[in-house]
C-alpha cells in the first residue's frame, strides 16, 4: 500500500517500539491518518499503537488534543507551537510513551506568502519533552508532501524510540 522506504520506517518503528516496550499515538491534520495508516500497515503494530488522532479542523485540535483555541487564533493551525500541543495532548489523552504530530499545508491551494504549500510543522511528544521539527517541502503536489510528511513523521517516532 505504501512506497517501499515507508513501509521499512514503519517496520522500524513498530520494531523498536515493542523491544523497548514503548506505545504509541499519532496525531494528524493534513495526513488525514496516513501516518497511523502506515504503522498499523505492520504486523503486530497492535503490540504498540494505541490510537491516531486525524484533527483536520480546528475544533478537532481543540476538543479532541486540548489544543487551546487562542493559540491556534494567535499561531493558526500549522505553526510550531500548535504542532507541539498535538503532541503533548494526544500523549497525555492516550496515555501512551511517545506520540507524534502533523499538522501543514498539503496544496494545492491554502498556502501563503507567509505559510506557502508544502509547509509542515511535527512534533514528537515523550517523557523526555517535545520535539520539534519543521519543513519545507515546496509546492509538490498534495500527494507527495503527504507521504513526504509521513517519512518525517516515522522518522521522529524512530528517533524518539530509540532514544528511550
Amino acid at each position: 500500500m505504501f512506497p517501499e522506504d515507508i513501509q521499512t520506517l514503519a517496520e522500524a518503528v513498530i520494531a523498536t517500539a515493542a523491544a523497548r516496550g514503548l506505545t504509541l499515538a499519532t496525531a494528524e491534520s493534513c495526513t488525514g491518518g496516513l501516518v497511523a495508516a502506515a504503522l498499523t500497515a505492520v504486523p503486530g503494530s497492535s503490540a504498540v499503537l494505541d490510537r491516531g488522532f486525524v484533527t483536520y479542523s480546528n475544533a478537532a485540535k481543540t476538543r479532541l488534543l486540548g489544543v487551546p483555541a487562542e493559540l491556534i487564533d494567535r499561531n493558526g493551525a500549522v505553526a510550531q507551537p500548535v504542532a507541539e500541543a498535538m503532541a503533548a495532548g494526544a500523549r497525555d489523552d492516550a496515555g501512551v510513551d511517545l506520540a507524534v504530530s502533523v499538522t501543514g499545508i498539503a496544496g494545492p491551494g491554502g498556502g501563503s506568502a507567509d505559510k506557502p504549500v508544502g509547509l509542515v510543522h511535527f512534533a514528537c511528544a515523550s517523557k523526555a519533552g517535545v520535539r520539534h521539527a519543521v519543513h519545507r517541502f515546496g509546492d509538490i503536489g498534495r500527494e507527495a508532501v503527504r507521504l513526504a510528511s509521513v517519512r518525517v513523521a516515522l522518522g521522529l517516532l524512530l528517533d524518539a524510540a530509540e532514544a528511550a
